[in-house]
């Protein structure tokens, strides 16, 4: 998630290490044609016959993480040692109350060079944040339920259904305008632009909880859950430019929110202000956008740390029912990490998915199709049994 566009340079390149488990897995062969994202094609990744975005990059992060290689990661309970050591002697114990041990601590804050764009994402989340300090003093019931209806709007169906499984895994389709309606609303969580967001998401799965992973607990519980956005030099040398969008980047709408993305959240306000006055303003705007902040970066990090694991993923990827509950169903992380094309995240019927349940509702009346599910035979590929 980048808060303010950002013009990425050109990657460099670095050793990956990622997570594995001690244990011996076979790995399966697949043969397949894959469509790269930067492709102009928009059918994705067609796989066995099923189009299935960022199965690809899975696949091949799957294969390395049954690799030789190791890192100072605890996944399922079991300790796997690393092969090299952290360069900056930063190695930490195990974060609280989880199995999961900081490979190194990355140092954000302190002794590096902030460039105007870490200082411009650094002011909002802070001007945000004290904003929201004032909510006490201006409490009204309409400014409160302003609140709560804004952060169905913009966390469910702006970041959850739109930014997520829409764009990012396009696990669905709807008609182009539902579409952008979906995707400006994200664009209100002050979160970044669609492009941007989505490219980071990419790289998160395609890297998940290695060196390149632009947000992992392996470099500490608060970089994985917001510290990272402040450190966009980090994420460039990692990741690089993103040429994983190239869906986005071709659709003259989306380039336009990514030109003026600063300008809607700004206007929001001011209609707010108007309407309501400081009240809407402190609840609509700082009250609401750092909720949905928080649990957002709780399934970055916490989703990582504490739960379950049901699937054989080969990475930190958990299932946090509190996260889920707060997060309208995206809490089922490592159901998501197994199935990243699927749109239903709580694949158990007492696993509540809220953003599943309005997929399902677009479906029932005739405006989402090619929903995608995973299959009895891949949920048994993905098993631990096998």
């Amino acid at each position: 998630m980048a808060l303010i566009t950002s013009l990425l340079s050109k990657p460099k390149s670095l050793a990956v290490s990622p997570p594995q488990r001690a244990t011996t897995i076979k790995t399966r062969s697949c043969s397949c044609k894959v469509l790269n994202f930067g492709h102009q094609n928009p059918k994705f990744n067609q796989i066995n016959g099923e189009q299935s975005p960022l199965q690809a990059s899975f696949i091949t992060r799957l294969n390395r993480s049954y690799s030789n290689r190791k890192v100072l990661a605890l996944a399922n309970g079991v300790s796997v040692g690393a092969n090299e050591p952290d360069p900056e002697g930063k190695t930490s114990g195990r974060i609280l109350l989880s199995n999961v041990v900081v490979q190194r601590k990355k140092e954000v804050f302190w002794g590096r060079k902030w460039n105007t764009l870490d200082m411009a994402t650094a002011g909002v989340v802070v001007g945000m944040h004290l904003l929201s300090l004032f909510a006490p003093f201006h409490f009204n019931w309409p400014a409160f339920w302003l609140a709560v209806g804004l952060y169905g709007v913009t966390g469910l169906l702006g970041i959850t259904l739109s930014f997520h499984r829409n764009l990012s895994h396009r696990s669905f389709k709807v008609p182009k305008w539902l579409e952008y309606f979906f995707a400006y609303c994200g664009v209100q969580a002050l979160q970044g632009n669609p492009i941007d967001w989505v490219s980071t998401h990419r790289y998160h799965h395609q890297f998940c909880d290695s060196d390149r992973d632009p947000h992992s607990p392996i470099e500490g519980f608060w970089f994985s859950h917001m510290s990272w956005l402040f450190d966009t030099d980090t994420v460039v040398e990692r990741c690089g430019e993103p040429t994983n969008v190239g869906d986005l980047r071709q659709q003259p709408f989306y380039k336009f929110l990514q030109g003026t993305y600063i300008l809607h959240p700004i206007a929001l306000g001011v209609l707010l202000y108007a309407l309501g006055g400081f009240p809407f303003l402190v609840w609509g705007m700082g009250v609401r956008i750092v909720w949905v902040y928080h649990i957002t970066w709780l399934v970055n990090s916490a989703c990582h740390v504490w739960g379950k694991q049901a699937w054989n993923t080969g990475d930190l990827s958990r299932n946090n029912w509190w996260v889920a509950l707060l997060a309208f169903g995206e809490g089922w992380h490592n159901n998501h990490h197994a199935f990243e094309y699927s749109a239903r995240h709580g694949l158990e019927w007492w696993q509540l998915d809220m953003t599943w349940c309005v997929i399902k509702f677009l479906q029932v009346i005739g405006q989402a199709t090619e929903v995608k599910l995973p299959t009895e035979v891949q949920k048994k590929r993905m098993a631990f049994s096998s």
